[in-house]
């Protein structure tokens, strides 16, 4: 018998962030944890990825340096332009950021966030909440 549950067996999980640090670090812990993770470490690579995937679960930084192009890409532009994909609306998206929660989390959560999370993350409560959203996730599908 398996000690995975189905709801989250095989999950594609998003993971943004510039530093690609935390995007590999992040990424061997979820796939050890039996999901499917797709990076990107910049706005527009995010946008293309979510309307490609479609993705169960995003997790997105904050702070990113600034573009080249006409759009300056952070996690709250990232986060609105998300909103406007209807297949990922509902999407859960926890943000992790290094940046001062003080500052970031009310607009975070405002935007639609499930969870907010400051860098250096506590993995336990991290990956707990991430087994959590999964799950309210399949019942709700």
């Amino acid at each position: 018998m398996s000690e995975v549950a189905p709801s989250t067996s095989k999950k594609r999980i998003l993971v943004v962030d510039d530093d690609p640090v935390i995007l590999k670090a992040i990424s061997i812990k979820l796939k050890a944890q039996g999901h499917d993770v797709l990076t990107a470490s910049d706005g527009s690579t995010a946008v293309t990825t979510v309307r490609t995937t479609k993705p169960d679960l995003i997790v997105l930084d904050i702070s990113f340096p600034p573009d080249f192009g006409n759009i300056s890409w952070d996690g709250f532009r990232i986060m609105e332009w998300l909103k406007r994909i209807d297949e990922v609306t509902n999407t859960p998206i926890i943000i992790v950021t290094g940046g001062d929660p003080a500052k970031y989390e009310a607009h975070a959560m405002q935007l639609g966030a499930s969870a907010f999370f400051r860098k250096p993350i506590n993995h336990e409560k991290f990956f707990e909440t991430i087994r959590q959203l999964l799950a309210c996730a399949t019942v709700t599908a």
